[in-house]
């Protein structure tokens, strides 16, 4: 397969995700801030959100930590804008690194 191709749609597949929890924390706010206190990773990362807000955005791009990390850029209700142009930059640059690492 073409790299570039292949950085497409593997950005498009990340974006998309962390899209989607955005909007899980978003709309879900009871039940994903439940969710994020029952577990270690969930903790830190709310901890993190509330102590740092926007700063946070930049460790979106984390494998384990940064998922859970866009779940709470929804509940803490995040500019969507500045979130979608932080971690969505941030994944699509991951890839493009690891697309040139290959190269």
């Amino acid at each position: 397969m073409n790299p570039y191709t292949a950085l497409l749609f593997a950005s498009i597949g990340n974006v998309l995700a962390i899209v989607l929890n955005y909007l899980l924390g978003y709309f879900f706010y009871e039940k994903m801030h439940t969710k994020l206190e029952s577990s270690v990773v969930g903790k830190k990362s709310l901890l993190l959100g509330h102590k740092y807000g926007y700063a946070f955005l930049p460790l979106t791009w984390l494998p384990i930590v940064g998922d859970p990390l866009t779940i709470v850029a929804g509940v803490l209700r995040l500019n969507f804008f500045w979130f979608f142009v932080v971690a969505g930059g941030l994944r699509v640059g991951r890839y493009t690194l690891l697309m040139l690492g290959f190269q």
